[in-house]
């Protein structure tokens, strides 16, 4: 039988309430469970009533939909929130994502719209919780270390962000213990691309805390669950807090996760700075970013001569283009012939379904497997699952350091 959908519906207009109730009578499996007029009150009655989904209207006087969120998250966690808006500008889409909505609609909606949202909602966090639930102990596996995979390129703009949250979400099924680092300290993406609540805590927190000789338990409290199953460890909330994340708690951070995590990812920040080559060394595999634009090309052959006068091993370093498919009139051939090495992965070039993911912050490799740009991701993420599990058989045997990706 159907879970039956607790909502409640907050709106500061008693005809819309009325005229949302109504629509929602005529499903079996959803139950209106309670109105309110403002955000005050939404907030009382979730606490109360404990609804799975809240149908909140963003302008209210008082307390707004956005401000209602953000509360709502902290106090009725297991609540889920649907934003409801006469407009559809992309700023109200991203504060709403950012202080917890899980959905934006834009009045008027149809019925059929409306309800499917609200199943659709449900259903991923019936998901999440079951994933929970589930979850094995987060320690790496047979008490080895984990591997660390940096996602860096020189230039912004490449995507890379957008392969690293959706390669780790791809390995997060597969490569046992997976968590997800944003090292893009001042300004991180992340957290908006996996619509998780910026308020959490961040490495900001965690760093004062090992510096304090704190537990390694206490990794716990400021790692974050996403949905797909996948851990975070999100960057500091605002620019200026990313100066207390030096290199030398960068390293005590990245030693901590490995020790629990069997793979950890680590979406790098464009510039040399300290912290970012704390993070290089560290790492077992670079995946360097590019695209076929000139620029991108320029910088990626000065990073690899960057990378070879710091002494990193030729396979170390692994080449993904992305947007390979665009027509731009430079070939591939000539990329690798200006790089002097060929390109190990490519992921092709897939703007809507890329802008869909972005703005709903729900990862492609989740909301449209099907799509070739999940794939090329996929595959990444399958060489990262094999390789560990080829790490996990041969564990008694003396072997000599091996690539955690095995490309070829």
């Amino acid at each position: 039988m159907t879970d039956q959908i607790n909502v409640l519906i907050v709106d500061d207009i008693a005809e819309t309430r009325d005229h949302l109730a109504k629509l929602l009578s005529f499903d079996s499996d959803i139950a209106v469970v309670g109105v309110a007029a403002s955000g005050e009150e939404a907030l009382e009655l979730a606490v109360r009533l404990r609804p799975d989904i809240v149908l909140m209207d963003i302008n209210m006087p008082g307390m707004d939909g956005i401000t209602a969120t953000e509360q709502l998250s902290g106090r009725v966690p297991t609540a889920a929130t649907i934003m409801m808006s006469v407009q559809g500008e992309a700023d109200y889409l991203r504060r709403s994502m950012l202080a917890g909505a899980r959905e934006f609609l834009v009045k008027p909606f149809s019925s059929d719209e409306l309800t499917a949202s609200i199943r659709q909602v449900y259903a991923r966090e019936r998901e999440k919780i079951g994933r929970m639930a589930v979850a094995a102990p987060v320690l790496a596996a047979n008490g080895e270390p984990g591997r660390i995979v940096a996602v860096f390129s020189p230039k912004g703009g490449v995507g890379r962000t957008t392969i690293a949250v959706n390669l780790a979400i791809g390995a997060a099924g597969q490569a046992g213990s997976v968590v997800l680092v944003d090292g893009s300290f001042q300004f991180g993406d992340v957290g908006v691309l996996l619509n998780l609540n910026p308020r959490t805590k961040s490495i900001a927190d965690l760093v004062p805390e090992l510096e304090a000789g704190g537990d390694p338990e206490s990794l716990d409290t400021f790692i974050v669950d996403h949905s797909s199953g996948l851990k975070v460890l999100l960057a500091p909330p605002t620019p200026e807090m990313a100066e207390l994340v030096t290199a030398s708690s960068v390293r005590r951070v990245l030693e901590a996760l490995r020790a629990r995590f069997d793979l950890v990812v680590v979406d790098c920040g464009a510039a040399f700075n300290d912290p970012t080559l704390a993070i290089l060394d560290m790492a077992d595999t670079i995946l360097a970013v590019l695209t076929l634009e000139i620029t991108s090309i320029k910088n990626i052959r000065l990073f690899l001569e960057v990378a070879e006068q710091l002494g990193y091993a030729r396979d170390k370093v692994r080449l993904v283009l992305n947007r390979a498919d665009s027509a731009l009139g430079i070939r591939v051939a000539d990329v690798e012939h200006s790089l002097g090495r060929k390109v190990d992965h490519s992921v092709v070039s897939d703007g809507k379904s890329v802008v869909l993911a972005l703005n709903r912050g729900v990862p492609f490799i989740v909301s449209n497997r099907d799509a070739q740009v999940s794939q090329d991701v996929r595959r990444i993420a399958d060489a990262l699952a094999g390789t560990l599990a080829g790490d996990r058989a041969e564990e008694q045997r003396p072997a000599a350091r091996r690539s955690l990706l095995a490309w070829r």
